[in-house]
This record gives structure tokens, sequence and C-alpha cells, in this order.
């Protein structure tokens, strides 16, 4: 599915990933999964061969590339079978904001070691009662008031406190960049900010969700109750608002939809081998129409689906962050509609096959529709385009 739109560079990078993600496979990650372990192989060996960091920068360890080529790494894994969820989170999210916005010492201390894999770092953002809409983030920060006498207050402790839930590896993230709210003095009105928070600090506390979607990728609730920060955890400048923010979200969604796009590739991959060869009144299953047009139709659904992604992904590494979060916008919520699709369809022409351990595809139908509800759901892209696209009032 190598497109002509893409540099030799970016071929290569893809052929290369292909590799590494067909000697692990999907039963790799089936296995990680039964036995509620981690990526851990996988994920080192990715780091080794500097997939991990490739949009990070050079001078801190990095390929020095964009999100275009970390899209390539997680779609290519997706399509072998073996996605790495946390690719989304610790380099894409966390390793971006803290790129463009963090200060000299955040970046050593954390670029390097998110490029190699040896640190990974969670985000924390959704809350109990905001879900999708980040305006409505509770969690708050404030300084402390009990510091050195005479202390500046730009060098005041952070205090930390709120909820957060769906939060993604937490339980092998160092720490987690966490979404809070500083009140703004001179309106009274909240503005986002991001904190690093330690894993240990006192007063972090996290449950595991149980969930019904088995993943490799555990699900947390967190808890802050007066966690106590150090003035150098604000991540950027506390004026900057959602500026920081959203240049953490766009590559999430960017990344989602390359993680969709790779899920989808993989089960059509196998539902395109069985209809080769699964043959019925003589003829394999493939040259009838009722098969072979939606398969068509989900490699095309795909294709498109690829082509807005890497539109958002060539706006993002460019600096257009308002053309990139419509566009990324779009991205996602195109993958995910694809991806769901290919895995019905397939799973629908494999018939009973599709729900056997053996092909691997019947746990892609509830995987599948992660995409279509984190890290925002559809209605909400749908709410967005809507308004900031085409104008149209709100209804709330």
């Amino acid at each position: 599915m190598a497109t002509v739109l893409e540099s030799d560079e970016h071929k290569t990078l893809r052929a290369a990933v292909s590799a590494l993600g067909n000697r692990y496979g999907h039963a790799y990650l089936a296995k990680v999964i039964a036995e509620k372990s981690h990526p851990t192989e996988l994920w080192a060996e990715a780091a080794k061969l500097g997939y991990l960091g490739v949009n990070l920068p050079e001078e801190h360890g990095g390929g020095g590339g964009g999100i275009a080529e970390l899209s390539i790494v997680l779609e290519e894994l997706g399509a072998a079978g073996c996605p790495l969820l946390m690719m989304v989170v610790s380099p894409a999210i966390c390793g971006t904001v803290i790129a463009r916005f963090g200060t000299e010492e955040q970046k050593r201390e954390w670029l390097p070691a998110l490029a190699d894999g040896t640190r990974t770092m969670a985000f924390g953002i959704t809350e109990p009662d905001a879900g999708s809409n980040s305006h409505r983030i509770t969690t708050t920060a404030r300084r402390a008031t009990d510091g050195p006498a005479g202390q500046p207050e730009g060098r005041a402790d952070w205090i930390l406190t709120g909820r957060k839930v769906f939060i993604s590896g937490v339980d092998i993230a160092d720490a987690t960049l966490v979404v809070g709210r500083t009140a703004d003095a001179r309106t009274g009105k909240l503005k986002p900010c991001l904190f690093i928070v330690p894993r240990d600090a006192p007063g972090f506390g996290r449950r595991q969700i149980d969930m019904e979607l088995h993943g490799a990728e555990k699900q947390f609730e967190l808890t802050l109750d007066d966690v106590r920060l150090p003035a150098d955890a604000l991540v950027g400048d506390e004026d900057a608002g959602l500026l920081q923010l959203f240049a953490g979200l766009n590559p999430e969604r960017i990344m989602t939809a390359a993680f969709a796009i790779g899920m989808g590739r993989y089960a059509l991959s196998k539902a395109l081998v069985y209809a080769r060869e699964r043959t019925v009144w003589r003829e394999p299953i493939g040259a009838h129409q009722a098969i072979a047009h939606p398969l068509a139709q989900a490699h095309i659904d795909l294709e498109l689906a690829r082509l807005m992604m890497q539109k958002a992904a060539l706006l993002y590494d460019s600096g257009d962050d308002v053309g990139a979060g419509e566009a990324a916008n779009m991205a996602k919520y195109a993958a995910a509609e694809a991806c769901v699709k290919a895995v019905d369809q397939s799973v629908h022409t494999l018939g009973g096959n599709g729900l056997t351990g053996e092909f691997g595809l019947a746990s892609l139908i509830t995987a599948s529709r992660v995409a279509r509800i984190a890290p925002v759901s559809r209605e909400m892209i749908l709410n967005y385009v809507s308004h900031q696209t085409l104008g149209l009032p709100k209804s709330y």
C-alpha cells in the first residue's frame, strides 16, 4: 500500500518497519496480552533501531523527523498485527510537547530517554466528568504558599488536585504529563497547563480499570491528592494555554489514525488471503462480487484515510497548527470509520473462521471501536468540523 506521494526515505522506513513487525506479528502481541505482560522486546528493538524517537530532535537523541515519520512506524507495526499503543503517548504527545515547549533541562532529562525507549511517559487529560471536552477539565494547579520567605512567585511549588480516567500505560510509565488548569489572576478564568508528575510523587495514586477490551496497555484512573511538584515541573509557559495543549493533541489524533489504518490493513490482508484460497462451487470466494466489492471498498476507504493522515502530518510538521488541527481531526475520523468497516468485512469474509483464534480477527471487532471513541469521540469531531470549518452555530 505504499504510495508515490512518499519520499524514498519514507518508503525505506516503511519497508524496514514492516520487516520488524512481521518478525513479531500478531501472535507475539496475542501472547503478551494473554500473559498480562508488556511488549518489552518489540519496544526495545524498535527503540534500538531508532524508530521510537524518529520524530524527536537529533540534538536530543532522536531521528530529527516528524509526525509523518512516526505515523509510518505505527501504521506498519499495526499492519503486521503488533501495534505499540504507547507510541501514541510517549514519543508523539509527550515527546513533542517537551521538544517544543520544555525547558532545556526538561529536554535533556526526557528526550534522549524517550527516544531510546529506556523511559516512557503517560499522558493524563481525560476526566470522569469532562470526557472528550478538554475545555471542561477540573484538575487544578495552584502555587504553594508555604515556601521560603522572599521566594519569587514564579519559583513556588505547584499543588495539583483532581482526577483522571482512562489513562494508558501508567503502570510502566516513569512519569505522567498531566493536564491541569491554573487560575488567571487577571480574568479569574482557568487556563490549561501541563505538568510532569513522577510516578512516585506523594499523593499520586492509580487504580487499574477493569476493561472488557484486553490489550497490552492497561487503563487507569488517577487521583491527584494535593500532589506537590517543584516549579520546574511545569512544561512551557504558564500563559501559553491551549497552544501547548493542542501541540500534543494534534499528533495524538494523527497517530490514532495511523493506529487505525494499520489495524484495518492487517484485517484486510487476512481476508484477502482467505478470499483467494477458500473455494466454494469450484471458484475462490473472492471471485464473487458480493465478497470482492466490499473488500475493494474497504481498501479504498483506508487509502483515503491515509491521504488525510499524510496531509495532517505534513501540515503539523511544517508548523501550521491551525491547519493541522482540522486535518488531524478529519484523519482520525476517517481512519476510525475505515478501520471498523475493514475489520467487520474481513470477519464477515471468513465467516465462522473469523471468530477463531487461528486468524486473529475476532479481538479486532472490539479493538477497532477504540479509534471511534478515543482520544476524542467521532461526535466531538463532527462538532469541531461543523463549527470551526463550516461555520455552523453551536447548540451548546
